[in-house]
């Protein structure tokens, strides 16, 4: 089932309308949907696809050969082209007469392989662009890859691209739409376990209680998802324990860069590198305090809710996992699962502030949004704010809260408290809760009048 990307579709299907030479990069990491998205925009167009194999230049060269006989003929056949700029010329000559689509995907594969594609299809860019019809999409899972040698400002390709794709795992109310058999309650969960990379959203079955599914993944040897952070790891760099380690040291609770180091026992320089690249793969996030840019104040945390899952509870597991004893280990997993979904609910009610944004219903009209974290000067403390969201002189201030109790009144004078840390004019206070308020809570904020309570069901809601 093919779900969202309502947008990328709409985008590339404007740029297949313009009938002209269009050059399209869609990238993005492993399992986020790029092929399917491409398979759907295709549909019965004139398209020739080729999917690079991680080989040498000769088997690529064979594999595009017989895909663009194939597209000619009809036919299979075991003629190949001589070199890739034969192939691609005659590609670029038969979009003269009529609109084709030629999508490579895993461009990195083939491109690693013949040092010279990126310059040959430079050289015939610029030769057919003004009498070529081709639509030309150059697909890539590797991030570094496809930023570094595709879309750079020194690499051959550069400025000839006439848009970029870059795709991201789903949103939550995307991961909803996959999940319309279960609860509430248990869409948060599964969205906070697995994420919103299609692909593993798939692995998750609506005949099983979330319980179930965790155990038939996560804790099962023979599932996809139980092996599946580290071979992605194995793909992408060159030494998976070391990186392992970090990502393990920063999902067990190690936020800061000291506290990494010495989680890891590596040198700050060294684990600075690793961290580099697992941001770019869209694993890891630096943060630093909403409004700030201090370095000193940064903390890093797992963007990706299926690693940080995994990494949260999985290898603590590994040897209970091991002998089949998977009751047992979700028995221990079990009683964590509120605290590590705090977390989880304060994204999925950044996306609902956004959403409230673009929809015209934010009362504080906010350029972005984001967590804080510092010194009450006042108090002398050290104070938090869940969300926070500024214009030039109105601040939104939030806090969520994933309990089975109902938000009290104290919760809101907190909120108000920390407030007055900041010297904004005009503020709002939006309060989130899994379970509700409580009547003084309620009656409080209906006083104010510069309040929004906001319950988890409202957010499915909206």
């Amino acid at each position: 089932m093919f779900i969202g990307r309502e947008t990328e579709l709409k985008t590339l299907n404007n740029l297949y309308q313009s009938d002209r030479f269009e050059f399209v990069v869609i990238y993005g990491r492993r399992r986020v949907g790029k092929t399917a998205l491409i398979n759907v925009f295709i549909g019965k167009k004139n398209a020739i696809y080729f999917m690079g194999v991680e080989s040498n230049a000769k088997q690529n060269l064979e594999n595009f050969s017989k895909s663009i006989i194939e597209y000619v003929g009809g036919i299979e056949a075991e003629t190949s082209f001589a070199s890739y700029q034969a192939a691609l010329e005659y590609v670029f000559r038969l979009s003269e007469k009529e609109r084709v689509i030629l999508a490579i995907d895993e461009y990195p594969y083939v491109a690693r392989g013949s040092k010279s594609l990126a310059s040959t299809l430079q050289l015939l860019i610029d030769k057919y662009k003004d009498t070529s019809k081709m639509m030309l999409i150059l697909c890539g899972s590797s991030m570094s890859y496809m930023e570094d040698y595709v879309l750079a400002y020194k690499a051959p390709l550069y400025g000839r691209r006439t848009a970029q794709l870059k795709l991201l795992p789903f949103t939550f109310d995307e991961t909803c739409r996959l999940f319309g058999k279960f609860g509430g309650e248990d869409k948060a969960l599964l969205y906070g376990m697995f994420g919103g990379t299609p692909q593993y959203l798939l692995q998750v079955s609506d005949k099983m209680s979330v319980a179930d599914n965790v155990k038939n993944t996560f804790l099962n040897p023979a599932s996809a998802i139980f092996e599946e952070p580290v071979n992605l790891l194995k793909q992408e760099v060159r030494e998976p324990a070391i990186y392992t380690a970090i990502i393990t040291a920063i999902a067990t609770g190690s936020s800061r860069m000291s506290e990494i180091c010495s989680k890891v026992g590596e040198e700050t320089n060294t684990v600075s590198t690793y961290i580099k690249n697992l941001i770019t793969l869209g694993i890891i996030q630096k943060e630093s305090p909403y409004g700030e840019k201090s370095s000193k104040k940064s903390i890093y945390s797992i963007s990706d809710n299926m690693f940080r899952f995994w990494y949260r509870f999985v290898p603590e597991n590994t040897s209970v996992i091991a002998r089949g004893a998977a009751d047992l280990a979700y028995k221990r997993i079990e009683p964590e699962l509120s605290s590590y979904m705090g977390g989880v609910f304060e994204d999925i009610c950044t996306q609902y502030l956004w959403k409230q944004l673009l929809g015209g219903k934010s009362p504080v009209d906010f350029r972005d949004l984001g967590r804080w974290w510092g010194t009450n000067a006042k108090s002398k403390s050290q104070e938090d704010i869940d969300i926070m969201g500024t214009d030039k002189n109105a601040a939104l201030f939030a806090e969520c809260k994933w309990t089975n109790e109902k938000v009290d009144l104290g919760v809101l004078e907190t909120l108000i408290e920390r407030s007055n840390m900041f010297s904004y004019k005009d503020k709002h206070f939006y309060l989130f809760a899994k379970s509700g308020f409580t009547k003084g809570c309620t009656a409080k904020a209906a006083e104010l009048g510069n309040v929004t309570l906001v319950t988890y069901d409202e957010v499915l809601k909206a």
